[in-house]
């Protein structure tokens, strides 16, 4: 709303209210004493007191049960306000009774008043319906009687032995309000027939009687503590008295104790226990209430045994906040608070001169009618407004008067009240000035609400004297208004004027949002949602056509339930325009414009082909698959050059050996080993064929041609006439892959490849070697069996 609004009258008139509101230094009518609560007698007098202070002259008068009391045979009303009832019957031959709720009502030139209600019922004695009962019990036990009856006023009880009434001086006999007698530490000679006397206004009444019996004890037999009589439930008012029994037997005799289940002290004020464990609580309050605990613990143990009860302690209503008497000027607002406490929680209700205040209109309730606002008040307002609280423990009252100011050479009224809707948030209203007293007018002030809203939504703005009209503005679309005027004074305000009603303009729909989706490469699909922000719509239009085309294509028109089109049969070569507005029974709203370009949106398409997400994780996973191969397959291939390169490696130190073994003219074979790891072995069967053959010897020259058509390579064996020098010189034995090597003439075997599987060393051919020869091939051969 805008800041000019106020809460209630505009600051320039805050002075002059404030001077004027005031409280009454007094009461004008109130209640000095109030009847209470009583119990009559049948067949009795019976008298009524209350007593009005207040500006006279002042009436009084009485009502039962709502209904006005007149002077009668029955009923005398004094001038003090007493109220004397001739003769109490409970029931008259005409079927009325004096029983009810009675009322006191003062009355004078202020208003009325009404007090408490007070309740008045005859005493009465019922038949007792709970009987004492007879009891056996043992020598130092227990016995106990009850009875119990109802009965207005509460009866009293009293116990008689044998026709006698019972010695309560004796300690051992404790007499409960309750109306139960305990024995405890019981004799032979407490034997005997007992009865319960019920005393009240309406009479005497005795019980049936009951057998006391005692029986030998069995004293030195041990016995569990046992509460025979826990605490009962109990609900009372406050200033009551509240009794908790608690009756233990065993052997030895329990110790009763008592606590609060909620772990807080008893205390000791107005604490008593009576007899052996009754708990005793007088003047209870409301701190009282709780679940009480009894315990009887056997005495030295922690054996004990426990019964408890709950004590709910009600309050009667009282105020903690009575209403006050106010005064204030006519056309203003007044509040009455009040406030009580109670339990359970009071309910308020309110009167107006005695009569119930219902709310409506300008008069509210809130906050569970602890506050009575009136607005706009007016002479007839003026009154006294009484707050009644009651609740199930009693009910209370009080009073306070509203005085409505009215000074004299007020301005009347302002008239012709108008208003002028301008436009959707405006609205313009005017009057006329009063048509008496304009003279000492200071201002005006106009009052604004919905016409929807209670009256107290209602704000007000301040206008100049010299300015009849004022522009409301910051108001709300499509709504309807009430307004009203007074004129204000140094001594008041003037009463309202007539109201005026005036609804502000309609308000077309705002721009919805639009969205364009491409479908393909002719069709798109137009997508838009709704504003909030203005005026209802009912329906939407769209437009669209060609870039630099003068005209538009269209509208279509929808419904306001739909939401998107799907615009064909576009070409896919050219640019176009596509717009949408909402309308309503106002008009077209502003449109929302979208330009799309078909060229480019199918391009885009195109290239930015859609993910497929399963292929991608296929792709990847065989990509993997390659990567992992490509690894694998280098590693072996690394593997196998490594393998050839020892290989080879091992191939130049076995021709380094041999070329340093003597020749000693011995025939040597060596044959390739057949395990995995190619290592070369000797083979012992060459070694015992050259033996048979005898020793060579004398071998020159021609040993270092054969050494280079074995091993070729210059670069590994070096100088291979070298070499053959040194083995003439040395002896050298060999261990290889733990197979001895025995060393053979060099000029008696070559290499020869037989297949993948094995490699052998052989004598090549040549002229003249006669044995050797032989030798060498009989040495080969048997290795190839």
């Amino acid at each position: 709303m805008a800041t000019r609004r106020l809460c209630l009258v505009p600051c320039i008139f805050g002075l002059l209210l404030n001077a004027l509101v005031g409280v009454t230094s007094g009461a004008e009518l109130s209640f000095t004493l109030e009847p209470s609560d009583i119990i009559a007698v049948q067949e009795q007098p019976l008298m009524l007191h209350c007593q009005v202070d207040g500006i006279p002259p002042i009436t009084t008068q009485w009502r039962r049960n709502g209904i006005l009391l007149v002077d009668d045979q029955y009923y005398t009303m004094f001038h003090n306000g007493t109220l004397l009832i001739g003769r109490f019957q409970r029931t008259k031959s005409d079927g009325s009774t004096d029983e009810g709720d009675y009322e006191c009502v003062g009355q004078n030139s202020f208003g009325l008043v009404v007090s408490r209600r007070a309740r008045v019922q005859a005493a009465t004695m019922a038949e007792f319906h709970v009987q004492p009962r007879s009891v056996r019990a043992e020598e130092a036990g227990v016995g106990r009687f009850q009875c119990q009856i109802h009965g207005l006023p509460e009866p009293s009880i009293s116990w008689e032995k044998d026709g006698r009434s019972v010695d309560t001086k004796d300690e051992r006999y404790t007499l409960l309000p309750t109306g139960v007698l305990q024995i405890t530490g019981l004799r032979q000679e407490d034997s005997g027939v007992f009865c319960c006397v019920a005393h009240n206004s309406a009479g005497v009444k005795h019980s049936a009687g009951a057998h006391l019996t005692v029986s030998v004890s069995q004293s030195s037999v041990y016995k569990e503590p046992m509460i025979l009589v826990g605490p009962e439930n109990l609900t009372l008012t406050v200033h009551q008295t509240a009794i908790l029994e608690c009756v233990a037997t065993g052997y030895p005799r329990p110790i009763v104790s008592w606590s609060r289940l909620d772990g807080r002290p008893i205390g000791v004020e107005g604490i008593q226990v009576l007899g052996t464990g009754n708990l005793m609580i007088t003047d209870v309050g409301v701190q009282h209430s709780g679940v009480y605990v009894c315990a009887a613990n056997k005495p030295g143990t922690r054996v004990r045994r426990t019964a408890q009860g709950r004590l709910v302690v009600q309050a009667p209503a009282e105020f903690v906040q009575p209403p006050q008497s106010i005064s204030r000027p006519v056309g203003t607002t007044a509040i009455f608070t009040c406030q009580a406490q109670g339990d359970p929680v009071p309910q308020l209700t309110w009167l107006k001169n005695g009569q119930i205040l219902e709310p409506g209109g300008h008069v509210k309730l809130r906050n569970n009618n602890t506050t009575l606002t009136i607005y706009g008040i007016s002479q007839e307002d003026e009154a006294i407004y009484q707050c009644i609280a009651e609740n199930s423990a009693g009910s209370t009252q009080a009073s306070a008067r509203l005085t409505v100011l009215w000074a004299d050479g007020l301005p009347g009224m302002p008239s012709l009240v108008r208003a002028e809707a301008l436009s959707p948030n405006a609205i313009q209203v005017s009057w006329k000035e009063p048509g008496q007293n304009t003279q000492e007018i200071i201002g005006y002030v106009l009052h604004i609400r919905r016409t929807t809203d209670p009256v107290e939504m209602e704000y007000q703005e301040a206008v100049s004297k010299v300015t009849l009209q004022q522009v409301v503005g910051d108001l709300e679309p499509s709504t309807s208004y009430t307004f009203y005027v007074k004129a204000y004074t140094s001594r008041g305000a003037s009463k309202p004027s007539e109201s005026a009603t005036e609804s502000t303009l309609g308000e077309v729909p705002a721009p919805p949002s639009l969205f364009i989706k491409l479908m393909s490469s002719s069709v798109v699909q137009a997508v838009w949602e709704p504003s909030s922000k203005m005026g209802q719509h009912e329906g939407f239009r769209l437009y669209y056509r060609r870039v630099h085309t003068p005209l538009f294509t269209g509208p279509l028109t929808f419904t306001r339930n739909v939401t998107q089109y799907n615009i064909t049969q576009l070409d896919p070569t050219l640019v176009y325009e596509i717009k949408v507005l909402a309308f309503n029974q106002h008009g077209d709203g502003n449109a929302t414009m979208r330009f799309v370009s078909l060229k480019e949106a199918a391009e885009k398409s195109v290239l930015n082909t859609p993910c497929d997400c399963v292929k991608d994780e296929q792709s990847k996973t065989s990509t993997a698959g390659i990567i992992i191969g490509i690894h694998i397959g280098v590693t072996c291939i690394v593997f196998c050059v490594l393998f050839l390169m020892f290989s080879y490696r091992g191939r130049l130190m076995t021709c380094k050996t041999v070329q340093a073994t003597p020749q000693a003219g011995r025939n040597i074979s060596l044959e390739s080993s057949s395990s995995s790891q190619g290592a070369l072995a000797l083979n012992g069967v060459s070694r015992s064929g050259m033996e048979g053959n005898g020793s060579v010897a004398g071998k020159g020259r021609g040993d270092s041609n054969e050494l280079e058509r074995l091993f070729s390579g210059p670069s590994h064996c070096g100088d291979l006439a070298d070499r053959s020098r040194m083995l003439d010189r040395s002896l050298v034995s060999y261990a290889l892959n733990e197979t001895q090597l025995s060393t053979l003439p060099l000029d008696d075997f070559s290499l020869v490849v037989e297949g993948d599987r094995e490699t052998q060393f052989q004598r090549p051919p040549a002229k003249g070697r006669g044995a050797s020869d032989r030798a060498v091939a009989g040495v080969t051969q048997q290795d190839q069996t």
